[in-house]
C-alpha cells in the first residue's frame, strides 16, 4: 500500500501562473480586464474559432447558450444521460424538457441512433458530450441535426485539446462550451468559454454575460473609455475575472504537455488492467481523433465481485488512492427520478455504466510510479473482493 494518499486529481499550477495571478493583483485590475480579452484571443486560437466569450463557468456558458440558440418553454433538447447534472439543468433553467438518449457502450458518448429514436415535432436541439474527452461522432449527429432542422450545441467540458477528425472540438460551426475547473485539463480556478463561428450568436451571449450591458466595465474604465452605457436586454453576472484569466493564458500554453502526460498514464492504465477479467477499460472510437484524456473511466465488473462499486471505491481508499464518480446516469438522480422518470429499461447502457464507473487517478504531476501504484491497489482490491 501506498505510504500516502493519491488523490483522483490536482491542478498543475506552475510558477508562471502565480506570477501572472500576483501582477494582476498589483495592476489594481481584478476584475474583468485586459488578461480576460488576451486569454479569449489565444483560445480562440488555439481551438480555431472566429469567436469566443469567456464565462465564470461552463454551466453559465450553456445557460446562455441555450438562450441565445432561441431555446425556452415547450421545446425538447436531447441529450446524454452520463454527464453531470449542470448540462440538464440549464435546460429546466430555460424552461425546456430534457429528453435523454442512451450511450454507446464502449465511447460512453451518446448513441447516434438513439438520438434518433427521440426525436419529437417538439425536438430543438442537440447537447452531445465530449465524454472524458473523447470525441462523439459530430459528423453523423451533424447529419441527423440537418435532416431534422435542429440546432447542436456541443458540451465540451472534458474536451479541451480533443480533436475530431483532425479538427479541434470548437471550429466546428456550433456553439462549443468549455469548463475551466481545477479538474479540468487546464483551470482558471472556476470559469468556461464558449466557442461558436456565428458573429451574432457570440455577440448576445457577450451581452447576455453581464447585465445586458452594452460596454464591458473594462473598456467604460479604461484610459480610452467612456463612462456612459445603455442596458440593452436583462442579462446575468456570468463574466470572467482577470484573476482567473491569469491562471488560463499560461494554462492553455502548456495545454498539449499537460495531455501528453494524461496519454502516457492513461495508456499504461490500458496495458496494465488488458488482461484484468474484472475490469473494462475505456473504448475507442472507429474515427480519427485526439483523446484530451480528461477523465480515466473504466468500468468494475460488480457482477464478479462480492462488493459494489462505491465498495470498490472505499476499498481503494484504504490502499490510498482516491478515486471520482463521472457519473451516476442524470436520470438516478433523486430530482430527475421524480421530474424526469425514465422507464425501466429504457437506456440500459447508461443504467450499466452508472453502477459500474468510476475515476482513477489521471493529472499530470502524476509520476508513472503513482499510476503503477494504482494498477496494484486495484489489483489488490480485485483479489480480496472477486467471487
Amino acid at each position: 500500500m501506498r505510504k500516502e494518499f493519491l488523490p483522483f486529481s490536482i491542478p498543475t499550477i506552475e510558477q508562471e501562473e502565480i506570477n501572472e495571478v500576483v501582477d494582476s493583483l498589483q495592476s489594481g485590475w481584478i476584475t474583468t480586464g485586459p488578461k480576460v480579452k488576451k486569454f479569449e484571443d489565444e483560445f480562440k486560437a488555439y481551438v480555431d474559432a472566429p469567436f469566443a466569450v469567456p464565462l465564470n463557468s461552463a454551466t453559465a456558458g450553456l445557460h446562455l447558450a441555450l438562450l441565445a440558440m432561441g431555446v425556452g418553454p415547450g421545446d425538447e433538447v436531447i441529450t446524454t444521460p452520463m454527464t453531470f447534472a449542470a448540462t440538464v439543468n440549464v435546460m429546466i433553467h430555460v424552461g425546456a424538457k430534457p429528453v435523454l438518449a442512451d450511450i454507446e457502450p464502449g465511447t460512453l458518448n451518446i448513441d447516434v441512433q438513439a438520438i434518433r429514436s427521440k426525436i419529437t415535432e417538439r425536438t430543438k436541439a442537440i447537447v452531445p458530450v465530449h465524454f472524458a474527452g473523447l470525441p462523439c461522432d459530430l459528423d453523423a449527429i451533424f447529419a441527423v441535426a440537418d435532416e431534422f432542422g435542429l440546432k447542436v450545441l456541443e458540451d465540451a467540458a472534458h474536451a479541451v485539446g480533443t480533436e475530431y477528425k483532425g479538427k479541434r472540438i470548437g471550429s466546428f460551426d456550433t456553439l462549443s462550451v468549455f469548463s475551466f475547473h481545477p479538474i479540468k485539463n487546464i483551470t482558471t480556478g472556476e470559469g468556461g468559454m464558449v466557442c461558436t463561428r456565428d458573429e451574432k450568436l457570440a455577440e448576445e451571449i457577450s451581452l447576455l454575460k453581464f447585465h445586458g450591458m452594452s460596454r464591458e466595465a473594462w473598456k467604460r474604465y479604461s484610459a480610452k473609455g467612456t463612462p456612459n452605457y445603455d442596458i440593452v436586454l436583462p442579462g446575468f453576472k456570468y463574466n470572467m475575472m482577470d484573476i482567473q484569466a491569469a491562471l488560463g493564458i499560461h494554462q492553455l500554453r502548456k495545454l498539449d504537455r499537460f495531455i501528453e502526460k494524461r496519454t502516457e498514464i492513461a495508456e499504461l492504465y490500458n496495458a496494465a488492467f488488458a488482461e484484468v477479467e474484472e475490469i473494462v477499460t475505456p473504448g475507442a472510437a472507429p474515427y480519427a481523433y485526439r483523446h484530451a484524456w480528461h477523465l480515466y473511466t473504466p468500468l468494475v465488473k460488480i457482477e464478479q465481485l462480492t462488493i459494489d462499486r462505491d465498495a470498490f471505491m472505499a476499498e481503494l481508499k484504504k490502499e490510498n488512492i482516491g478515486t471520482g464518480l463521472h457519473f451516476k446516469a442524470v436520470h438516478h438522480h433523486p430530482y430527475y427520478r421524480e421530474n424526469l422518470p425514465v422507464p425501466a429499461g429504457e437506456l440500459p447502457h447508461a443504467d450499466y455504466v452508472s453502477d459500474r464507473i468510476l475515476s482513477l487517478p489521471l493529472f499530470p504531476k502524476m509520476e508513472l510510479a503513482d499510476a503503477q501504484d494504482v494498477v496494484a491497489a486495484v489489483k489488490n482490491v480485485f483479489a480480496r473482493t472477486r467471487k
